[in-house]
């Protein structure tokens, strides 16, 4: 029997509603500035129409304005209900080592030395001593305001016939089911996949070299931090197109 469930090709976004999801920062804020850069010019060309812009997640760690991007975040969602932000592991792990200072945690193996440095805090994590001390400065250095933005972030949100969330699904368990730590940490039970879903699902998480669209998935995390390269995926009814903010000025919006 064919898979039940919606192909990327046949999806469509609700009537009337233009829709940006954004892949992993990871600490690069001057490309989620041009991004934000490109999405005002391109709704310009939609005078009057409404739009979502959707953040998919892992807004520190790696890159070197984790705290740039929060303040960004913080302010720009605060200023619009329509611009949106989900959560990523990563920004429960700078949550989880602010709360408790461990040398073997996430943020202590995948970046989070940059993080606290955009908070001007150099933390040693092979001195226990000196962690502590550190953990203390960047407790005191990280503002309220991104304590509240990164707790308050959510797991998912849906729009028309797509799932947007920070990692994937579980396949097989319906969309309102979905355990919060899947969303944001399951990588290859979901990428493994190839049946169709309720929805198609629209998530980072997994860095690759260019944006990656299959029959149930869309994957926009194209390693910003790393690769100067900053995707987004743009729904508009049923169609889809591509948009990037890059170091190489020639990159931009994939015809």
């Amino acid at each position: 029997m064919p898979d039940k469930g919606v192909h990327f090709l046949d999806a469509k976004g609700p009537d009337g509603i233009r829709i940006y999801a954004i892949g992993d920062v990871h600490g690069r804020l001057d490309l989620l500035r041009k991004m934000h850069a490109a999405i005002a010019e391109d709704l310009g060309q939609y005078a009057g129409r409404d739009w979502r812009v959707i953040h998919l997640g892992d807004y520190v760690d790696r890159g070197r304005q984790s705290k740039g991007v929060l303040d960004f975040l913080a302010i720009t969602c605060a200023a619009d209900e329509r611009m949106i932000a989900l959560c990523g592991n990563h920004d429960i792990g700078f949550l989880d080592f602010l709360e408790y200072p461990s040398a073997d945690g996430l943020f202590a193996h995948n970046g989070g030395w940059e993080t606290a440095r955009s908070y001007g805090v150099e933390l040693n994590f092979r001195d226990s001593r000196a962690l502590r001390a550190g953990h203390a400065e960047l407790v005191r250095a990280v503002p309220p305001e991104h304590i509240s933005f990164l707790r308050e972030l959510k797991r998912w949100v849906s729009f028309g016939d797509f799932f947007f969330c920070h990692a994937g699904i579980r396949p097989g368990t319906p969309l309102e089911d979905q355990n919060p730590d899947d969303l944001i940490w399951i990588r290859w039970d979901f990428l493994n996949y190839s049946g169709l879903h309720p929805k198609v699902i629209v998530h980072g998480h997994t860095p690759e070299a260019e944006v990656e669209v299959m029959p149930n998935r869309v994957n926009v995390d194209t390693g910003a931090y790393i690769s100067g390269q900053l995707s987004a995926l743009v729904i508009d009814g049923s169609e889809k197109e591509l948009l990037a903010a890059s170091d190489n000025p020639s990159e931009g919006r994939d015809p």
